[in-house]
């Protein structure tokens, strides 16, 4: 089957999810200019690196949370569920004064946005069949990044007028996909559990060797990856450039992904994974090396380039490695101990790298470039992707 005949055959309730994430990411501003935000108001860089991290603190509750409700009460309700609570915390997150309040607010806003993605991911694979998941996740990512491009580049400007505004917008795009997946999406629960009994997840995933090693070079590839909303912004500020450059090159990150991840998607998803993954994560690391390389906007669209690279070949090929080796009665668990790893890197990047920036930014990069060469060293043991029935 060529690929636009595997795109055009992908169900309506996929096509769906895709609008509704569209929607969500068209304004999703606040967790892109959130350090921007809270230097605004006063805040030192540790102090809005530690906001940052409590987002990831509740991300990593809602990997947990939401993998678990995704197999208990279903996909659409767990993304229902989600995007009314991040409505409602993002205006509250608006409304947060104090830095102890705004640490807690952001580790709720964490929690409620995140909670969907696990449901969101299971429902692609259950709707799949395991052959076409490469291509499907490749076009929920051209949905995510669609948002992405035009997203930031408009809230780049209108931070520079106005940050409440971002936050209205924010909100009202989540209720707006809380209400598409309400009507519109299936509540599927995945697969029963062999012999129609559930089984301990801890106990399964623990004795998953080879996911296990893959959730550890995931984690290290998205803790690099996860500089581009804390300390790469400070390093366009450092160099006196506008907000507005941070929001151009974001876009460009989108634009990237939209034009090249699908067609690109059809070479991976016939290659090993553990290779294709580990060159993604060997090419974000190096770009984002390259993003210390010299004060030039040109040269920070180069770094932007490579390690967009590397998310455009990482990231679908890994969504689908974890689908297919997932149980059938386990597909949310599984999709959010991986998202679990992005989540945590919410916690451990900003704090991280916010730490080491504030010591030499020179050396931040050149450890992005080493922690990137070894997640790729690590994934390269990782066992093909095994399907279960």
């Amino acid at each position: 089957m060529s690929l636009r005949a595997e795109v055009s055959s992908l169900p309506r309730p996929v096509w769906v999810l895709f609008a509704g994430t569209l929607v969500n990411r068209l304004g999703g501003f606040v967790l892109f200019f959130l350090i921007l935000y809270l230097r605004q108001k006063g805040y030192s860089v540790p102090q809005a690196g530690l906001a940052l991290s409590a987002y990831g603190v509740g991300g990593v509750a809602a990997a947990f949370i939401g993998g678990h409700l995704a197999d208990r009460i279903g996909r659409r309700n767990t993304i229902v569920v989600s995007m009314f609570l991040s409505s409602a915390t993002v205006l509250a997150l608006s409304q947060a004064q104090a830095l102890s309040t705004i640490v807690v607010v952001t580790a709720l806003t964490g929690l409620s946005a995140e909670l969907y993605r696990p449901a969101a991911s299971a429902l692609v694979a259950d709707l799949t069949a395991p052959g076409e998941r490469v291509t499907a996740f490749a076009v929920y990512r051209i949905a995510v990044n669609l948002g992405v491009a035009v997203g930031p580049a408009m809230g780049g400007f209108l931070a520079d007028r106005s940050f409440f505004s971002l936050f209205v917008i924010d909100a009202v795009t989540s209720a707006l996909f809380a209400v598409i997946a309400l009507f519109a999406l299936p509540n599927t629960r995945g697969e029963p559990a062999t012999g129609g009994k559930p089984r301990g997840s801890v106990r399964v995933i623990l004795g998953d060797r080879g996911f296990l090693v893959f959730l550890a070079a995931s984690l290290l590839g998205s803790i690099v990856f996860m500089q581009f909303n804390g300390t790469l912004p400070l390093q366009i500020r450092a160099h006196g450039f506008p907000n507005s450059l941070y929001g151009i090159m974001m876009s460009i990150n989108g634009a990237l992904v939209l034009i090249f991840e699908l067609p690109l998607s059809s070479l991976t998803r016939r290659r090993p994974a553990p290779g294709v993954m580990a060159l993604g994560l060997l090419l974000i690391g190096l770009g984002f090396s390259l993003t210390g390389a010299n004060a030039s906007p040109v040269a920070l669209i180069v770094a932007v380039i490579v390690w967009t690279s590397g998310e455009i070949v990482f990231v679908p090929v890994a969504a689908a490695y974890v689908a297919n080796i997932a149980p059938g009665d386990m597909r949310g668990r599984y999709q959010g101990m991986w998202a679990g790893t992005w989540s945590a890197s919410h916690i451990l990047a900003p704090a991280l790298g916010t730490a080491v920036f504030a010591v030499s930014p020179p050396l931040l990069w050149s450890l992005c470039a080493a922690t990137g060469l070894v997640a790729a060293m690590v994934m390269l043991a990782v066992a093909p992707a095994r399907a279960h029935n």
